[in-house]
């Protein structure tokens, strides 16, 4: 018999359950998931006296009802969000999960995505797990498997927010100075007979220059110019001794692959690796001076105040506002704080805890609330 006639008879012996659940059988042998979840909506008005069709907004409904109607949609939701997942369909089934704020399920069935997914299906999951941040790891992977390095970078720089950015970064690092670090020690066992023990990529070059004879290179410059150049907003040491590795190869490339970079990285793997040397406080204080000479080199017209916020960055990530301070006095006095992309003069006096400077700065900038917030914190440091 027909489904529409068995629906039919249903409904017209009284049985109204039976009625939608032949229909929602028939929905899910069809994997018509989004009626099941239209059914269930109908299913839940009928028994709660509803219009079954709806022709306007629902604006009436007392709070009993509406609570009641509430909870049927996010039972549907779940119900055929939880069916699209099964099938595998994670792309479908993060629309339902996410209108009930829910990212448990997705987030382990992407966790537990084989290898054998491909096409739509895979991009669907790549969507949800890195774009949306349901698992962003899991996600970033994926692009790295599936897509390769220069797709990875590139979704990397757009991605939004901090949350996962950390271990896409590690991930991104690991896999290119592991590609890169394999060939280079497959170049030496060539030349030498053995291949070289450990990771430090940057004391395996640093005697062996003939393997950049003839502008050899090993990876895609590119691709290891990118990574490096990431260093500023790494805060994991693993990432960072990955990225000095990175950038002392690339110091040892020819000159037809030292690409010029903005100031004050006009030479990427040299200033760069400077800058990660610095952070992993080896050589502090030769790496700030190598900064603070930045400032009176390069050129204001092309670098502005950039290289002085990149020093003030630099000495607040190795614990030093108070000279971080000096730093944004001397040559960031007349900068407007909303472009800066270091803190402003008056929040690294604030983190040095120097509320008479703080007091000074607020004054000479007719700060009349700064001012007040030094001075009382000055009478009270328990309170600052």
């Amino acid at each position: 018999m027909d489904v529409f006639d068995q629906v039919r008879d249903a409904l017209s012996a009284g049985d109204v359950e039976a009625g939608f659940e032949l229909a929602i059988d028939r929905f899910r042998k069809e994997r018509s998931y989004p009626m099941i979840f239209e059914a269930r909506l109908m299913q839940k008005r009928h028994a709660l006296g509803m219009p079954l069709i709806q022709t306007e907004p629902w604006n009436d409904l007392g709070v009993d009802c509406q609570a009641a109607y509430e909870g049927a949609t996010v039972e549907a939701a779940r119900e055929v969000g939880t069916l699209f997942l099964n099938d595998g369909e994670v792309g479908r089934a993060w629309p339902y999960f996410r209108a009930i704020g829910e990212r448990d399920l997705v987030r382990q069935a992407i966790e537990e995505c084989g290898d054998a997914v491909t096409g739509e299906a895979l991009d669907g999951i790549i969507e949800v797990a890195y774009h949306e941040q349901v698992n962003p790891k899991k996600g970033f992977e994926l692009i790295l498997k599936h897509y390769g390095t220069c797709r990875a970078i590139t979704n990397f720089s757009q991605y939004p927010v901090e949350e996962g950015r950390a271990d896409c970064a590690e991930l991104l690092a690991e896999n290119v100075h592991s590609e890169l670090l394999a060939n280079i020690k497959y170049a030496v066992e060539q030349k030498e007979g053995q291949a070289p023990e450990g990771e430090d990529l940057g004391a395996i070059v640093e005697d062996r220059s003939w393997l950049f004879e003839g502008n050899a290179y090993y990876l895609d410059t590119s691709h290891v110019s990118s990574l490096v150049q990431m260093a500023p907003a790494i805060d994991r040491e693993r990432t960072l001794e990955l990225l000095l590795g990175m950038a002392r190869y690339g110091s040892q490339l020819g000159e037809m692959y030292q690409f010029p970079g903005n100031p004050p990285f006009e030479n990427v793997f040299e200033d760069y690796g400077v800058y990660i040397s610095t952070v992993l406080r080896r050589n502090v204080e030769a790496g700030l001076e190598h900064f603070r000479r930045k400032i009176e080199t390069c050129d204001p017209s092309v670098a502005g105040t950039t290289p002085a916020q990149v020093l003030v960055n630099l000495l607040v990530r190795l614990d030093r506002p108070g000279d971080a301070a000096d730093v944004a006095v001397e040559h960031l006095s007349e900068a407007d704080p909303q472009f800066l992309t270091c803190p402003n003069a008056l929040q690294l006096c604030q983190m040095a805890q120097d509320y008479e400077r703080l007091a000074e700065v607020a004054r000479k900038r007719r700060d009349l609330l700064s001012f007040a917030a030094a001075t009382m914190q000055a009478e009270t440091p328990a309170a600052a």
